[in-house]
């Protein structure tokens, strides 16, 4: 049992975001956002691309997003994006 839960308090992969997740996030976002999804923020009326504002949500950290890590070995976990963002502006 101690070791379930040993393996459940390890982090999977780096403390952040990488650059790979971001990327995957933020088009999946601005994907979403040219479909036609709400906004999670508010906006000025300029035009703002769905890029941007997919952005702009990110570093806000409103987005409610998991990002599911896996290890060779077949075992993965889903972490909250709210709990990466925090370990990149710890540093």
């Amino acid at each position: 049992m101690s070791s379930k839960r040993a393996k459940a308090a390890r982090l999977i992969g780096p403390k952040k975001l990488t650059r790979f997740e971001r990327a995957r996030v933020v088009g999946a976002r601005a994907l979403q956002i040219s479909m036609g999804a709400p906004v999670l923020i508010d906006v000025s009326q300029s035009s703002k691309s769905p890029i941007d504002i997919a952005l702009m949500e990110l570093e806000q950290g409103v987005l409610p997003i998991s990002i599911r890590r896996t290890l060779p070995d077949g075992e993965s976990q889903n972490i909250p994006l709210k709990l990466l963002l925090e370990g990149e502006s710890r540093k």
